[in-house]
């Protein structure tokens, strides 16, 4: 397990800039697998395993940790998209970041109270799908940043996000623990929360690979557009319209020196928001997998039910 999780975690930080085939992140996946394999095997075979991985026999449980994963993604994926934008981008110090990104914090407190009332009393399958509903569309809120994005810009989407994350946290949890036995719950919850710190480790990959593949890509496109004279491209990169107005061609070298430094930060900026956009459309998929789940009986129906007893 060890093994496995190790190789695992160092060939998804490599895999973005040496390649997801390349020899580095090839053989740690390779090695990450055969060892997960042996270990599933092990713990399958024996009575009493170091953990016990019957528990995504449940369907609930196996449900519950799904979203567990893809909440990791969208998680960790927007804390670490947030300082990288307001730092390269924006050139932001780390008290501004911190700033910035409290709106989220703050949203999430203001929020916990009723999503703990809500989650009580209410299907944890109908919380579940409002809360990463309202995930995904906080997420992809901020797919649509330029380079001139700014607090202002990024306050509703954080709120929003910050509404939804105890809603995506609360009822997906009573959703996989609600039906287990108690002595299943501790390998359990252990899962559980590996599921949404491995969604996490794997949704940052998956966001640097799209940083590094597609800015070049981005940044060639946005060249295209103000060699052609495309003022709305000038606009979006903050160019002055007098240097690409009517301009047709490549640039002498001098404008290309100085044209270059607000490309390439156009060019994150788009790649940034295809991340964005990635997450979202992942967060609101994990929500077809909602119906599948049984119902759990909230805690104050369980206590009256109990009570008639």
């Amino acid at each position: 397990m060890a093994t496995a999780l190790i190789c695992l975690e160092i060939g998804l930080k490599e895999a973005p800039t040496s390649g997801w085939l390349s020899i580095t992140g090839g053989g740690l996946f390779v090695v990450a697998s055969i060892s997960a394999a042996f270990f599933i095997w092990r713990s399958l075979c024996t009575s009493s395993p170091l953990v016990d991985l019957r528990n995504f026999q449940d369907r609930n449980f196996l449900v519950g940790s799904t979203l567990s994963f893809v909440l990791g993604i969208g998680l960790f994926g927007s804390v670490y998209m947030m300082p990288v934008f307001l730092a390269f981008v924006r050139g932001h110090n780390a008290l501004e970041i911190g700033m910035t990104m409290l709106v989220t914090g703050i949203a999430q407190l203001c929020t916990a109270p009723i999503a703990v009332a809500l989650e009580k009393r209410i299907d944890p399958r109908l919380l579940s799908a409002a809360g990463f509903t309202l995930f995904a569309v906080g997420i992809g809120m901020s797919a649509w940043q330029d380079p001139t994005t700014d607090f202002d810009a990024m306050f509703w989407p954080q709120v929003v996000r910050g509404v939804s994350i105890m809603f995506c946290l609360l009822p997906p949890t009573r959703l996989a623990l609600g039906t287990l036995s108690a002595d299943h719950v501790p390998d359990a919850s252990g899962l559980f929360n590996l599921m949404r710190n491995l969604g996490g480790a794997i949704g940052i990959a998956l966001i640097d690979t799209v940083i590094y593949t597609r800015s070049e890509l981005l940044g060639q496109r946005i060249w295209n557009g103000l060699e052609k004279g495309n003022l709305a491209v000038a606009e979006y990169v903050g160019v002055p319209t007098a240097i690409v107005a009517g301009h047709q061609g490549s640039f002498d070298e001098q404008t290309t020196a100085t044209l270059d430094p607000l490309v390439q930060t156009a060019a994150t900026v788009r790649a940034l928001n295809e991340a964005w956009a990635m997450i979202a459309v992942m967060t609101f998929l994990a929500i077809l997998l909602i119906p599948f789940a049984r119902n759990v009986a909230s805690k104050a129906g369980r206590l009256e039910s109990s009570r008639h007893f």
